[in-house]
């Protein structure tokens, strides 16, 4: 062999090498092996490992990998984590219980809270180990300026405020309501993520007042996030009026206007409601809407709609609706607890889901292409001993066995993957996803830049990551014993770090980051 031909050769081998050791010798952080990889912005569905570094996704590929910590997926999807735009729970139990049926990122969008920058304060205080934000709470604004006290961006203070009417049924003056807007509008400032509008605990506030928080949402470029004023399947003050008049004010304003829990705002006239979405999609009206998969909901027992002359006959229920802890309530006891405890949480079975026909129409919420799977997940609480419902903060894991909440709050999701894509297969594993990944994601990115990184599995994003088994993951709380977290979640990153680990809880994960706008972006 001639020299020239052995310095060709030699150049040849060398090239070889060279372009062999960077995927041989990468440093990756965390490597997920042989699992289905699923991404459901680019619809990519492969047998496939996943290469992740300082919290971020860096490759995807058939090929092999290793790195310094290994997770075999094999019979595993892996998927991005799940996003829960609607969660009222934000202590560390939540968070936990929440974490075992793969949700990554859990934000207070609906009630929102006040004061804003305080409330990220203490949030990342608790070493949470999902995402966490919020938006502006217009409630929170309405109780302190009627009251003239606060706000306080805790929980308690919805609850003890529910003995007070003026807040839920007067009109504002115009001095009250330019200090509600100038509240909303300073959590803005402070990086509050849209405006939170609890409209349902509230119903007597002004259509301007309304409206003004629409035109503040479209001026300050964000979306509000409503519980409608009315839950009725009669008019007047009906679910369709309620529906219609949010429409009504995204298509005015040209705000983003989220339409939130459809399913039990509804009742029993989702048709009605379902077709004011389809046409205002129809015409571009820049509205998004989300529900749950329950025919339960959880609310406080002296809301504004459990009150006046013949609410029974217009929601469609009873004392026996209404479960305390978990029991049914009687008479009674609602008289009882309306009057001397209004702010004790409950929940309300507006639909039977035993009833063929009424799962029907809580499956033409869920099934509708263009609604997003949200949780409305209630605090973990307990009951002491005077019978006071008191709001869970300590760290104990597993909670402790007397503290019962909505199984939403730690089944949601999980009985999404359970009932509608393994056992009723009403919709596709790739479907499912992306109502509980991408929507959400993008229901928010347009005005919250961390959002385009998140609710997708691809080079570059956020490694908020689930490995979990298709023919387990299941919710298991009942309504008579909710506390029992959902199973199947083999492993959860968020932000690359374990949170779950072989199926179970690692107590010890500070991961969570705040999600939250800033005047920057």
């Amino acid at each position: 062999m001639d020299l020239a031909r052995i310095i060709g050769t030699a150049a040849v081998a060398c090239g070889l090498l060279a372009a062999a050791i960077p995927a041989v010798a990468q440093d990756y952080d965390l490597v997920i092996l042989n699992g289905r990889v699923m991404d459901p912005e680019t619809r990519y569905d492969a047998i496939a490992n996943v290469g992740i570094k300082d919290g971020t996704i860096v490759v995807i590929t058939e090929d092999g990998i290793t790195g310094q910590e290994t997770i075999d997926a094999t019979g595993h999807v892996v998927a991005p984590g799940f996003i829960d735009i609607h969660a009222h729970g934000q202590n560390i139990g939540d968070y936990r219980m929440q974490a075992m049926q793969a949700v990554t990122t859990m934000l207070e969008l609906e009630s929102g809270v006040l004061p804003i920058g305080e409330w990220y304060d203490k949030q990342a205080e608790k070493n949470l180990p999902l995402n966490y934000g919020a938006a502006a709470g217009w409630t929170f604004a309405r109780i302190a300026t009627f009251t003239g006290e606060g706000p306080v961006g805790d929980p308690g203070y919805f609850q003890d405020a529910q003995s007070r009417m003026d807040w839920k049924m007067d009109l504002s003056t115009p001095e009250q309501q330019e200090q509600i807007l100038k509240l909303v509008e300073q959590g803005l400032d402070e990086g509050a993520l849209g405006i939170g509008i609890n409209a349902g605990y509230a119903p007597g506030h002004g259509r301007k007042e309304y409206f003004a928080l629409a035109q503040l949402a479209a001026e300050r470029g964000v979306a509000t996030f409503t519980h409608v004023r009315y839950a009725s399947n009669r008019e007047p003050q009906s679910s369709f009026e309620a529906v219609q008049e949010l429409i009504a004010n995204a298509a005015i304003t040209g705000a983003h206007m989220h339409l939130c829990h459809i399913n039990s705002t509804s009742l029993k006239d989702i048709d009605g409601t379902i077709r004011l979405v389809d046409g205002a999609l129809e015409r571009g009206i820049n509205i998004s809407v989300g529900a749950y998969p329950w025919g339960a909901a959880s609310t406080v027992v002296g809301a504004a709609m459990f009150s006046g002359e013949g609410w029974r006959e217009r929601m469609g229920s009873t004392a026996n609706n209404f479960q305390l802890g978990t029991e049914r309530m009687t008479e009674a006891q609602l008289a009882d607890y309306q009057q001397n405890k209004p702010g004790t949480f409950i929940v309300w079975h507006f639909l039977d889901e035993t009833d063929p026909d009424d799962l029907k129409l809580l499956d033409k919420s869920i099934l509708h292409p263009e609604i997003l799977i949200e949780s409305d997940e209630m605090f973990w609480m307990f009951m002491d001993d005077h019978n006071h419902v008191i709001n869970y903060e300590g760290d104990a894991w597993p909670l402790p066995e007397n503290t019962f909440s909505h199984p939403r709050s730690n089944g949601t999701f999980a009985k999404i993957l359970r009932s509608y894509v393994r056992e009723r297969k009403l919709m596709s594993m790739q479907e499912a996803l992306r109502k509980m990944t991408l929507m959400p994601a993008q229901t928010l990115e347009g005005f919250v830049p961390q959002m385009k990184k998140k609710g997708r599995l691809q080079e570059g994003m956020d490694a908020d990551i689930v490995v979990f088994d298709p023919e387990t993951i299941r919710d298991v709380g009942t309504y008579e014993k909710p506390n029992q977290p959902a199973v199947g979640v083999q492993t959860l990153l968020v932000n690359g770090g374990l949170v779950v680990q072989n199926g179970e809880l690692i107590l010890d994960a500070p991961h969570g980051r705040p999600i939250r706008r800033t005047e920057v972006e």
